[in-house]
């Protein structure tokens, strides 16, 4: 009897993973579970024109590939066939030969479903099951009348919900790697809101969207936005579009899109950087969890040769961030692909860490990225996550939200949204992921729609309740500011160089250790006579420089000048005297060894009578946007150091967005009583532990 329930159909599928346990580990079901689901769909797909299609295939022999592939499809109605005489209950026939039978069946299906299996690399999981003597019985197992997957008993829409199940299912098995291809579906849920809620044209009759994914993985994203559109109005066409270079999650998300009868051929294998998918489209919706902190070294001379033959009109234009993180790259990428405002424009939902947010100083590619998406008002808003949300990390995720589409209330402002707060501990963690954001099932509360209405809301200071460590709190939630707040211009603040200067013997030994009086007894020349010869010179250049010195300290008394010129002058003196007719090079070594730093010493100054400034103390100010820069300094800076200056050819503009510094709330220390009481009931504690371990020991002995 076949099950009918969709869930029911999905916890059946996986108890077949017991005959799994020993060979497999758990991590590993779903290399069985989720291929064999797949072909026993299409299996139970193409029965009623198996017979149709093999005597048809008999008259088409000579035919080109194309005339056999379109009539062939035409036959079973849908975008795939398969020329072998078996099927699943005809490959228990001989239980001896399964494994190269199975093999065979599966070479015998279209190119694109062979493709499918081929990324799945399912050939090593049919010789390994059938090493362990599990291959028989599991297909036994999904042959039975239970698993009766047929489009009459399982219609599209229920078999994508089986599928997305055992994705689900095989996610949490697997933990730690699931992060890289498995987004939580609430995180999915909320992202789609957050996208979708505001798009008011999603209600019009036989609408046509269409949605992409950069970094798909197996497709939940693309997903959850098509069943939100399709709830919303049955009558909506969402087509969807991805592309992910994991071999196992492309052939997931393309044999999902095939279970759903979806277009297949728009989910695209390889890297979406060095071969994009989908050169030459627009999306109106786009959605992406692209890696963490994931280097792009290996794409590197691809992403910079195209931002820089290309600039603005590639997709890499407004700079490149730095090598161990692509995160920023993956949302260029998705910028590229909007619509234009005449066009209908596009809305762009992208989890990132926190790193996008404030990594690179200005300058930087990072902070350029950030620069160009602020200054053309795409950024809409930010949600900052709670922590411990994914699978493979516990770090704390934002989600952005870009447009440029922007309400009119939203023209120029950026919202940030602090959602820290709204989560429920799981009962059982699931490798990193502790907590879940409430979705209002299962008795749990409706926190998404409470951050979507937060968002709605778009209000300035916008606070909530919240009940923290048993205590509860008024906290705010919601800020409004200007695209400029999160500029600003860093200034290099210079000091004059101040130093005195002594002919003592200490500071003249000193020039031993200088790289530049060392050169002097140095040579290159190849050949050994010519090189000591070079070098022989260049000591007794030394010796006479270290004579002029000596001369000086006696000519001046070891007199210490704290005026560069002046002692500038005696030293010249000297030199013209002796005839030894420093060097430029020499004179600056000389200067550098025998000075020191001095702040009751005169200003160094140039050939101009510019003051020289000291790198030593050389600083920089972050000033926002909107104030005015000289203002700043005369407020900030001068009335600490009255000798600075700016150096405003050093002048650079930033972006950051210091999400968590907007939404800081000072916690007063705990009172010290209350601390002390706390120690002496632990010293209570370990006093008391101690005591039954001696106790312990004594009865022991």
């Amino acid at each position: 009897m076949a099950i009918q329930s969709h869930s029911q159909m999905a916890n059946f599928i996986w108890s077949i993973c017991n005959l799994l346990r020993g060979p497999y580990k758990r991590n590993e079901y779903r290399k069985v579970i989720l291929p064999l689901t797949v072909l026993r769909r299409f299996d139970c797909i193409l029965d009623p024109t198996k017979a149709k299609v093999l005597e048809e295939f008999q008259s088409l022999k000579g035919k080109s590939e194309n005339i056999i592939n379109a009539k062939l499809r035409e036959i079973t109605g849908v975008p795939f066939y398969n020329l072998s005489k078996l099927n699943f209950p005809r490959l228990l026939d001989d239980p001896n030969h399964i494994a190269p039978n199975l093999n065979s069946y599966i070479n015998s299906f279209s190119p694109n479903i062979r493709q499918i299996f081929e990324r799945f690399d399912f050939g090593i999981q049919v010789n390994r099951l059938n090493e362990k003597n599990l291959l028989f019985n599991v297909i036994k197992q999904f042959a039975s009348d239970k698993m009766d997957l047929s489009p009459s008993t399982i219609d599209n829409i229920q078999m994508g919900y089986v599928f997305e199940e055992l994705i689900r299912i095989g996610a949490e098995q697997s933990n730690e790697e699931a992060g890289e291809h498995f987004t939580p579906r609430e995180v999915i849920r909320l992202m789609v809101n957050l996208l979708l809620s505001p798009e008011e044209d999603l209600r019009k009759s036989h609408v046509v969207k269409t949605i992409y994914d950069p970094a798909c993985g197996t497709g939940g994203m693309l997903s959850v936005a098509e069943q939100y559109i399709r709830d919303l109005n049955n009558e909506a066409q969402p087509h969807l579009y991805g592309q992910d270079w994991n071999d196992e999650a492309y052939a997931i998300c393309r044999a999902d899109m095939l279970i759903k009868g979806e277009d297949a051929d728009n989910i695209k294998p390889d890297c979406t950087f060095e071969k994009d998918g989908f050169k030459k489209q627009k999306f109106d919706y786009m959605l992406a969890n692209p890696p963490f902190g994931v280097e792009w070294k290996q794409q590197q001379k691809t992403i910079e040769n195209e931002r820089d033959t290309l600039g603005y009109e590639g997709r890499f234009g407004a700079g490149t961030p730095r090598i161990n993180d692509g995160s920023l790259l993956f949302l260029q990428h998705m910028i590229s692909k909007m619509r234009t405002p005449d066009e209908g424009g596009s809305r762009i939902g992208i989890v990132f860490n926190g790193s996008p947010l404030f990594t690179g100083d200005a300058g930087s590619g990072e902070s350029n990225i950030r620069q160009w998406i602020i200054e053309n008002d795409w950024l809409e808003a930010i949600v900052a996550l709670p922590d411990q949300l994914f699978y493979n990390t516990g770090i704390s995720t934002y989600i952005w939200i870009i447009s440029n589409k922007k309400e009119q209330r939203r023209k120029g402002k950026i919202q940030l949204i602090d959602a820290r707060n709204y989560f429920v501990k799981m009962r059982k963690s699931l490798g990193n992921k502790r907590h879940q954001i409430g979705d209002g099932e299962d008795n749990l509360p409706d926190q998404i729609s409470a951050i979507s209405k937060i968002y709605g809301n778009f209000k300035h200071n916008e606070t909530r309740k919240f009940t923290i460590d048993g205590q509860e709190k008024e906290l705010e939630v919601s800020k409004i500011f200007d695209n400029i707040d999160f500029g600003f211009n860093k200034i290099t603040v210079e000091r004059p160089l101040r130093l005195n200067f002594q002919a003592t013997e200490e500071r003249i030994k000193r020039l031993d250790d200088f790289k530049g009086f060392i050169n002097i007894a140095s040579s290159k020349k190849k050949n050994e006579t010519l090189r000591q010869q070079e070098i022989e010179a260049g000591e007794k250049r030394q010796q006479a420089v270290k004579t002029l010195l000596f001369d000086l300290r006696k000519a001046t008394s070891e007199q210490l000048f704290k005026d560069r010129a002046v002692f500038l002058k005696e030293l010249k003196k000297l030199d013209q005297a002796s005839g030894i007719r420093l060097t430029a090079p020499e004179l600056k070594v000389i200067l550098e060894a025998l000075s020191e730093k001095d702040e009751t010493a005169e200003i160094c100054r140039d050939a101009k009578g510019r003051p020289e400034p000291d790198s030593d103390l050389r600083d920089t100010e972050n000033v926002p946007l909107k104030e005015n820069v000289e203002d700043y300094f005369k407020r900030e800076v001068l009335p600490h150091v009255p000798d600075a200056w700016i150096d405003h050819k050093k002048t650079k503009v930033g972006y950051e967005i210091p999400l968590n510094r907007h939404f800081y709330r000072y916690e007063p220390p705990r009172e010290l009583e209350e601390i002390e009481t706390d120690i002496k009931e632990l010293e209570q504690e370990i006093v008391s532990m101690l005591a039954e371990i001696t106790g312990s020991i004594g009865v022991v002995s």
